[in-house]
Formats: C-alpha cells, sequence, structure tokens
C-alpha cells in the first residue's frame, strides 16, 4: 500500500449535490454555483489542501420520479438548476498548478468523435490534469429531452458505453504518432501526414472514420473514473476504469466490492493492484469534540426527507412517495442507478432497512459514511480505511459550502501531514506524487500514459 492517500473533492455546478437541504444553511454559499469567482476560490482552496482533483458529478435529466412530476425536485434544489461542470474547469484550471478535474460524462446521449475533441482540448489546456467519469444516463426525463420516447435499457447503455470507449481510446491513442506534428517552417509542414491515420471504426452504434482531430495530448486519453456497481457496471469498470468509485457504505460492502472489481481486472489481463479505489465521506469536523457534534447536529436539522427522497426515487427508479415511511426497502433490480440499491439490501444483507431509515442516512452525502469528530479523530478513521481496509483514497463531500472543504483543509489536513499520510509541499524531504499530469499523481512520476496492460493500448 502506497504510504500516501489520495484526495477528490466531490462536488457538483448545481445548487445541491448530495446533502438535500444543506443550502438553507446560515452563509451556505450553494446559490453561487454559477459564480466563476466560486469555484476559482474553490479550486485555490482544493489545491492548498493537497487534493488530486476536484471530481464534479453531472446528470442529465430533472429528478421527477417522485410524486410522478419534478415539483419537489425544482422547488427544493435537488441538483437542479445545474451547470454544465466542463465549462468551469479553464477557469479553476488557471488559478492552480496541481490541482486536477474529473469531469463525469455520459456514453449514452452523445458522440464520441464529439467527446474525444472536448477532452483532448481539456487536457491541453490544463497541461494534462484531466479525467473522464464515465457514466450511463438513467432518468427518462433526460431521454425525452434529447429527442427518445424512452431511455435506453441498462443493458443497451452499457453495449453502447464499450463502443463509445472503444471509439475513444482509437482516436486518443492510435490516430496520431507521437512525432507527427514537426512545425517545420522552412519545409512548411506542420504535420507529417503519414503519421496521421484514419481509425476506420465501423459498430453497431458508431461509424467514424477518423482520424482524430486533435493532436495528442500530455494524457493522450484522461484518467478514467468510473463507479459502476451492478455485475455489468463493474465488468465496465474493471476493464476500463484506473480510479474506482465505491459506493458501498460499509467496510464488508467495500472489501468485498474491491476483491470483485481486482478480480475481474485481471481477467481482463489488467494487474488488479494498478486500480485505484476511492471511498466517498462526509467529514464534519470541529477544534474539539463537542464542537463536531454540535455542527452535526445542526447539518442535520437542515437535512430536507422530501429532498431527500426525491433524488434517492431517481436514483432507485422508485416513487417513494407511493410508499409508507416503515416499508421495507427491498433488492430490486433497476434501471436507474443500481448502486444505491445495493448500498441498502447487498451491503448488509443481515439488515432490513425501510424508507425513513433510508432517508435518515442518506440526509448527508447519500451512501458514504459521516465521520464526526476532531481532526484526529477523522484522520484516525480515513487512516483505517487505507491502511486496513486497502482504499487508496477518498472523495470528500460537502454539506455546508465551501465551509465543509475549508474546515478539512485547515483542520484534518495538517494532521494527515504530520502523519505522512499527505504531502507536505513545504517539506523538502517528503517525495513528490509527481508534478505533472493528474495521471502522474496517482501512478508516479513518468506515468502520464495509459498503462501498457490497459485494454486501449493492447
Amino acid at each position: 500500500m502506497p504510504d500516501h492517500l489520495h484526495l477528490n473533492l466531490f462536488t457538483m455546478a448545481s445548487v445541491e449535490h448530495v446533502s438535500p437541504g444543506s443550502w438553507t444553511f446560515p452563509g451556505d454559499r450553494s446559490p453561487e454555483y454559477a459564480d466563476r469567482e466560486y469555484w476559482t476560490e474553490v479550486a485555490r482552496t482544493a489545491e492548498r489542501g493537497g487534493f488530486d482533483a476536484v471530481f464534479f458529478a453531472d446528470v442529465r435529466g430533472i429528478y421527477d420520479v417522485y410524486g410522478d412530476d419534478r415539483h419537489t425536485a425544482v422547488e427544493k434544489g435537488v441538483q437542479t438548476p445545474a451547470s454544465d461542470p466542463q465549462l468551469v474547469v479553464p477557469a479553476m484550471a488557471e488559478v492552480t498548478d496541481d490541482l486536477g478535474f474529473a469531469v463525469t460524462r455520459s456514453t449514452t446521449y452523445t458522440h464520441p468523435y464529439q467527446l474525444a475533441r472536448e477532452f483532448s482540448t481539456l487536457d491541453h489546456l490544463t497541461d494534462g490534469r484531466i479525467a473522464i467519469n464515465v457514466v450511463t444516463s438513467y432518468l427518462q426525463s433526460a431521454a425525452e429531452n434529447l429527442g427518445l420516447s424512452e431511455r435506453m435499457d441498462k443493458q443497451t447503455r452499457y453495449d453502447r458505453a464499450d463502443e463509445f470507449l472503444d471509439v475513444c481510446y482509437k482516436l486518443w491513442e492510435e490516430s496520431w504518432d507521437d512525432d507527427a506534428v514537426e512545425v517545420d517552417r522552412e519545409a512548411g509542414r506542420y504535420t507529417d501526414p503519414e503519421k496521421v491515420s484514419a481509425i476506420a471504426h465501423e459498430g453497431e452504434h458508431f461509424s467514424v472514420p477518423g482520424p482524430h482531430g486533435c493532436e495528442p495530448s500530455p494524457q493522450r486519453t484522461p484518467v478514467v473514473y468510473q463507479a459502476g456497481s451492478s455485475d455489468r457496471g463493474r465488468e465496465f469498470a474493471a476493464a476500463n476504469a484506473e480510479a474506482v468509485f465505491a459506493s458501498q457504505p460499509t467496510e464488508e460492502g467495500v472489501r468485498e466490492y474491491m476483491a470483485d472489481v481486482k478480480s475481474r481486472a485481471a481477467d481482463h489481463g489488467r494487474d488488479p493492484e494498478s486500480l485505484k479505489f476511492f471511498i466517498g465521506v462526509v467529514p464534519v469536523v470541529g477544534e474539539t469534540q463537542a464542537i463536531a457534534e454540535a455542527k452535526h447536529e445542526e447539518y442535520t436539522r437542515h437535512v430536507d426527507v422530501e429532498a431527500t427522497l426525491a433524488l434517492l426515487s431517481g436514483f432507485l427508479d422508485m416513487d417513494l412517495s407511493e410508499l409508507d415511511p416503515d416499508q421495507k426497502v427491498e433488492h430490486i433490480e433497476t434501471d436507474a442507478i443500481q448502486g444505491t440499491m445495493n448500498a441498502f439490501t447487498k451491503a448488509q444483507p443481515d439488515r432490513e432497512w425501510t424508507v425513513r431509515e433510508v432517508a435518515e442516512f442518506c440526509g448527508l452525502g447519500t451512501t458514504s459514511p459521516t465521520i464526526v469528530g476532531t481532526p484526529e479523530v477523522v484522520a484516525d478513521e480515513l487512516a483505517y480505511w487505507h491502511e486496513e481496509v486497502g482504499v487508496h483514497g477518498f472523495n470528500v463531500k460537502e454539506v455546508v459550502r465551501p465551509d465543509s472543504l475549508t474546515d478539512f483543509v485547515d483542520l484534518v489536513v495538517p494532521e494527515l501531514r504530520e502523519r505522512g499520510l499527505v504531502p507536505d509541499p513545504d517539506d523538502a524531504g517528503d517525495a513528490p506524487r509527481g508534478d505533472g499530469t493528474l495521471r502522474e499523481r496517482l501512478l508516479g512520476e513518468g506515468q502520464s500514459r495509459l498503462r501498457d496492460d490497459h485494454p486501449a493500448r493492447r
């Protein structure tokens, strides 16, 4: 296990992410989500705290499953309204030097030729600090707004995603030779045309002759994040992901998930130990235990239960307004986010969750554990997950914005640096994680490109 753990700020360019109702907390700045200066401040704070990346969640559509309408989601700001996170990145990159940016993009309602160009451009503009969190879209409202009468079933979505990444890999990895660009002013030749190739892709979902329209960026292929939790999603993650988000809420569930995905990665000819596993955490930290617990109590008072149920209804593809609060949530295969259902039915198979218990548990950070305490208490918990369970890092979820991030950076990070768990930039003897690309920060200096055992390289 590497000595250093990795940190992502898990956020969303919206008025709300995964702590419904927290925007009502006094002083919370979530309504500034559309303000450029808000995000540049967040970027500076995250970099000061040694974070590897800001990880932007995103969603297509509106959460209109609860009550069979969008009223609750719109009224209560349940990930609505939201901006395009991809367009926020250049402003944040401009005020930072090392911070990476992971952007969630769906393979369901876009085209790989277009997406490949967008991410090559971002990788150029950020000097190789870009990752893509690959997802499939699950909301019916997204399908309808993008011209379809109904959403694709899960199997078709993942089949399309497989081919989507295959096209992107060909464009990013195969289309241009490393030395294709010459910039020979005397000869008047910018690029050697013999070193730019068509990809001639003909598949079930896409026909892309190529070549790629961009020259190779610092990483060529952005770092690939994934969070598949269903059987099909785990297979997709094992084949493609370099960084994997394990969304199970229990240690038992996380251990099982990591072992399973590693085994599947080995079946794909990959080194399973090369995958970096992240879990979500919701830190509530104070200078004393009493202060932390008082904060947690106040945060909990601002949780909006109905908004939480509206969010979960979209995640589960199940209208929770129709269920009695004390009704048991049983395992059901859905066409939405299977990981959310699995979190309550498979991660703890001996426990029966009621609708009320699920809503109360998910009010702060959905399925991720909440850690309440002093910097030492929070650091102890993170160290346990890192050193004993084997996770490589954490997606730090906010409750109050940006105070949750600021508290973590000002209070917890110094403790983690004191223990050698996060590099201290002021310590000349502390080996850096890589001063260049995001992939180098995750895998080590000199590893800007995909590993040779990744399917895209083979």
